[in-house]
C-alpha cells in the first residue's frame, strides 16, 4: 500500500528590521543620471513593499553611520559569517514556534534543513536540533546552496521520507539572511539583484496523517543553455549573488514548451499554483507563458509585496497563504534557481 505525505502546516518568521527603502536610497546613490533614474523606476515597479534584515535596527540603516555596511572596504565573509551562526538558528526557531502555534511538534523523527545564505560546522540543523531538545536518534539532512527552489527539494526530500518509514514526522525548515551580502557595487544589473532579497525562515511539519495539503508527484528539470544566468560567488566580502536580466525570459521560453508543461503539471488542469516570487517579471513571465488568469499568482505577489525575495523560504510562505486558503483540488509548487533548474512539486488538499 503507497502512503500518503502530508503538509500539516507552515509557520513563517521574519526579522522586524526593514531595510528596503534604506537600501533603495543607497543603491540610487551610487548611480549616476540615467542609471539612477532607471533604477529608481524599476525599483517602484518591482512589487516589493518589504524586505527584513536581521541586521541590528538601533543604528537605523545597515549601511548608516554605526551600521553593519556603514564603510567600505565591508565587512569580510567571516564577520558575515559569525552573524549567520547567531542570527539564522534564532530566526528559524521563530519559525518553528509560529509552526508550533498551528500542530503538535512532538514525536519528530527527522529534521530537514534548507539554507544557502550561509556556512557553519556543526550545522544549523544540530543547531535548531539542539535548541528545540529533539532527541539524538534523530536523523538530520542539510540541503545547502541550492538557491531559490531548496525548499521543493526539502519537501520532496520529506514526502520521500515518510513515504518509506511508518510514522515519520518530519520538521521541515528553510531560514535565509540574504541581506548578510550586500555588495560594494556600482553596476545596475547587480543593484537591482540585491534589491530582491531579503531575510527569512518557515518551518513545517510532513508525516503520513492526512491533513492539510497531500504531497503528490514531484518535479525537476535543467534548463538548456542557462547555467549561468543565476549563481552565487563566494568572495573575500560574502556572497555575490549574480541574477541575469535573461532569467525572466528564459523562464517564459522554458515554459512554452508543451513537453515542460506536461511534465509539469502531469497533464491536469491546475486550480492553485504557489510559484516562487523571485521577482515581479519572473512572476509575470510564469503568468504570461502559461496564460494564467490574473489572479492566479496573488498568493505569490503578496509575499514578494511583504517580504521580497527570501530564497529558499519564499516558496514556504507562499504555501502557508495557499494553506489559509479555499481548498486544492490539483495544485503545483514551482521556484526557479541556480543552474538554471526548475523544481516544482504537485499538491492538493487532505481528505
Amino acid at each position: 500500500m503507497t502512503r500518503n505525505a502530508y503538509l500539516q502546516a507552515v509557520g513563517t518568521a521574519t526579522p522586524s528590521h526593514d531595510i528596503h527603502a534604506a537600501f533603495v536610497d543607497w543603491a540610487s546613490a551610487r548611480l549616476h543620471d540615467r542609471s539612477a533614474r532607471l533604477f529608481e523606476r524599476m525599483a517602484a515597479r518591482a512589487g516589493i513593499g518589504h524586505r527584513w534584515s536581521v541586521l541590528p535596527a538601533a543604528t537605523g540603516s545597515p549601511v548608516a553611520p554605526g551600521g553593519f555596511y556603514a564603510e567600505e572596504p565591508m565587512p569580510g565573509t567571516a564577520a558575515r559569517m559569525a552573524l549567520y551562526a547567531e542570527a539564522a538558528p534564532a530566526l528559524a526557531l521563530a519559525a518553528v514556534a509560529a509552526l508550533a502555534e498551528q500542530v503538535a511538534l512532538d514525536g519528530i523523527t527527522h529534521l530537514v534543513v534548507a539554507s544557502c545564505t550561509g556556512f557553519v560546522a556543526p550545522g544549523i540543523d544540530q543547531s535548531v536540533a539542539r535548541r528545540l531538545g529533539l532527541a539524538a536518534s534523530v536523523e538530520r539532512t542539510l540541503i545547502g546552496f541550492m538557491g531559490c527552489y531548496a525548499a521543493v527539494v526539502a519537501l520532496r526530500t520529506a514526502r520521500h521520507i515518510v513515504r518509506s518509514e511508518p510514522g515519520a514526522r518530519v520538521l521541515v525548515v528553510s531560514v535565509e539572511l540574504s541581506t548578510l551580502h550586500l555588495q560594494a557595487s556600482d553596476d545596475i544589473e547587480a543593484l537591482l539583484a540585491m534589491l530582491q532579497f531579503g531575510d527569512g525562515a518557515a518551518a513545517a511539519l510532513v508525516s503520513d496523517a492526512p491533513g492539510g495539503l497531500t504531497l503528490d508527484r514531484p518535479f525537476a528539470a535543467a534548463l538548456d543553455d542557462s547555467a549561468s544566468l543565476i549563481r552565487w560567488d563566494i568572495t573575500d566580502r560574502g556572497f555575490a549573488m549574480h541574477l541575469s536580466g535573461e532569467v525572466p525570459g528564459r523562464i517564459a521560453a522554458a515554459l512554452r514548451a508543451p513537453a515542460l508543461v506536461e511534465a509539469l503539471t502531469g497533464g491536469t488542469a491546475v486550480d492553485r499554483w504557489a510559484v516562487h516570487a523571485g521577482g515581479r517579471s519572473i512572476l509575470d513571465a510564469v503568468e504570461g507563458a502559461l496564460a494564467l488568469a490574473p489572479d492566479a499568482l496573488d498568493e505569490s505577489r503578496a509575499v514578494l509585496t511583504a517580504c521580497g525575495n527570501m530564497s529558499s523560504a519564499t516558496l514556504l510562505f507562499v504555501l502557508a497563504r495557499v494553506l489559509a486558503g479555499a481548498p486544492v483540488a490539483h495544485g503545483v509548487a514551482l521556484a526557479f534557481g541556480p543552474g538554471m533548474a526548475a523544481e516544482g512539486i504537485a499538491f492538493r488538499s487532505a481528505p
